[in-house]
Order: structure tokens, then sequence, then C-alpha cells
């Protein structure tokens, strides 16, 4: 298996890279950037016109998703967010009315508390926020190394947006038979719309 273990270094080499670029980012800068990619993403026709918003809750060092959340959920939308299952690395995502609706779950992150969020079944008409250190130009990405969102894309028929620092875009990402590229990469500076 040569091939795989060579991508998995490769991948292991990337992530440094991509977290050592990501923390030397000043937090004014960051909170620009957050700030413009989030007016960015808000201004997507796949996002006006969808009824659902699958989001991420962001850590520090992500790109901070608290503006596209609070719009969605100021609009009416409805907004679900993902619980991790550390025993099979799987996620399921349950819907939110607020952040009051959070508590700390598995890694430290803030995930939905299940005795008032009902799981969300229904994926029509969604569009997924997807979280990756970096993107390249063909919508591949890169994860952070558990793999929760390459096992639920694989199921995952919506539109599918990346957001990330424009610094984290690069040509060609190292990726396996199941990774998913994603539709849309977004950054601070610029949409791009991946051709199929």
């Amino acid at each position: 298996m040569p091939v795989i273990r060579n991508i998995r270094e490769q991948k292991l080499g990337l992530r440094k890279k991509y977290r050592s670029l990501r923390q030397k980012l000043s937090p004014d800068k960051k909170q620009k950037f957050d700030s413009e990619i989030a007016d960015r993403f808000l201004s997507l026709s796949e996002y006006k016109s969808c009824d659902t918003l699958l989001a991420y809750i962001s850590k520090e060092i992500e790109v901070g998703t608290e503006k596209i959340v609070e719009s969605a959920l100021s609009q009416g939308k409805t907004v679900a967010v993902p619980r991790c299952s550390t025993k099979d690395r799987t996620m399921d995502f349950y819907i939110i009315k607020s952040y009051d609706d959070l508590q700390k779950g598995a890694y430290g992150l803030l995930e939905p508390d299940v005795s008032r969020c009902k799981r969300l079944d229904d994926f029509d008409c969604a569009v997924c926020i997807v979280p990756g250190l970096a993107f390249d130009c063909e919508g591949y990405r890169l994860g952070f190394g558990k793999g929760y969102y390459d096992r639920f894309l694989q199921h995952f028929g919506g539109v599918k947006v990346g957001i990330c620092y424009k610094e984290c875009v690069t040509w060609q990402l190292p990726h396996g038979r199941f990774d998913k590229a994603v539709d849309i990469v977004l950054t601070q500076r610029y949409i791009r719309n991946i051709k199929k």
C-alpha cells in the first residue's frame, strides 16, 4: 500500500504547513477575512435559495462561521450543526435555534445538545459549509485528519461549499478515491465554482 501511505505522509506535512499559516494570522486580520468570507457566502444564490444550512461551529483555527449562522437563523432558515460520534467516527446534524442549544462535545467542540435539538434527516434543498485546512482548484480539501466530513459527504447530495482563506488554496492537493470535491470554493477574495 505505498500509494496510500504516501498520500497520508503528504497530508501530514501539508496539515502542518497550513496550520502554521493560519496560526500566523493576526486576530484583526482573521476577523476581517472571516467577515469578508461570510459576506461572500451570504451573497451566494445557492445559499439564498436553500431551505436548510448545514454549518460547523468554528474553532479558533477555522474560518469563523458565527456571522453566517446568525444570519441564517435570523432569516428563518433551518440551521443544523454536527455532533460527532467518536466511537465510529460518524456525525449527525441537529437543528439549532440559537447558540444556547450548544454544549461542549467531542474534541472540546461546541455541539448540539441532543436533549433539546432534533436530528435532521431530510437534506433536500440543503447547503453544507465544509471546513478544511486547505482546498485546491478542483474542490478537493485537506481536512483535519479525523474523516468525519469525508464520511458524511459520501452520501450528501446537496451543494457543498468549502470556505477557506485565499492563502490556503493551492493548485492541487493529494486525494484518494473516497475524497469528495466541493462544488464551490469561497475565500475572502473570490468565489470559484468548480466545473464538474
